[in-house]
């Protein structure tokens, strides 16, 4: 007995099925695996991680980045302007070496020209004590570039009389390599300015 033969057009139309379904399956499963990476990558960009203590990896959130950084931007210019602003004869050399460890090449112009202007060599002469009142520093971003204001309120006492001034200082932070303990923000002071400096009124 002859086993019947086929319908050419039914294996043709079986064959363009099987095709098709090949095809559709497959551009299922590279949309799929094109939607998986895409969110893969954008989970890893918006996340960091750390070690913890016990060796743990903790993810870390961009957002909670920036506001750690913010954090220590503003820690750093407490840190500075208090080392760099709140000396006296028995501790500004002290002082003035740890706040150079927190900016670069201008605040070390700006010590230069405070020291050749005579400023530390009036506070030996005449056991002047500059003390820092208030530091109150504005941090702001600009393509991924950090750019602070401060102003700082400082009084000098110069024995029986107290002079109080405002200074109002700008410049960049950049960040670099922690060096504990002196560097301990990971941060770097660049292009500091004093913009203006003015006597106030001093309260009681």
């Amino acid at each position: 007995m002859k086993t019947p033969y086929k319908n050419i057009y039914a294996v043709l139309k079986l064959n363009r099925f099987i095709v098709l379904a090949v095809v559709i399956f497959a551009m299922l499963s590279s949309t799929i695996s094109l939607w998986m990476a895409f969110k893969t990558n954008k989970e890893a960009l918006n996340s960091a991680f750390a070690i913890n203590t016990d060796g743990s990896i903790i993810p870390l959130k961009l957002v909670t980045q920036k506001e750690n950084f913010r954090v220590e931007a503003l820690a750093h210019l407490d840190l500075f302007h208090n080392y760099f602003y709140n000396i006296d004869a028995s501790n500004y050399e002290r002082n003035l070496e740890k706040a150079l460890w927190l900016g670069n090449s201008s605040v070390d112009n700006l010590y230069r020209q405070k020291k050749a202007d005579g400023v530390y060599n009036r506070l030996l002469q005449y056991s002047l004590v500059e003390k820092v009142v208030s530091i109150d520093s504005e941090i702001s971003e600009n393509k991924g570039s950090y750019s602070f204001t401060t102003t700082t309120i400082f009084e000098i006492n110069r024995g029986t009389i107290i002079d109080r001034y405002e200074l109002v200082s700008t410049g960049n932070l950049i960040m670099v390599d922690r060096n504990f303990p002196n560097n301990p923000h990971g941060l770097l002071i660049t292009d500091y300015f004093e913009n203006t400096l003015k006597k106030i009124n001093y309260e009681n």
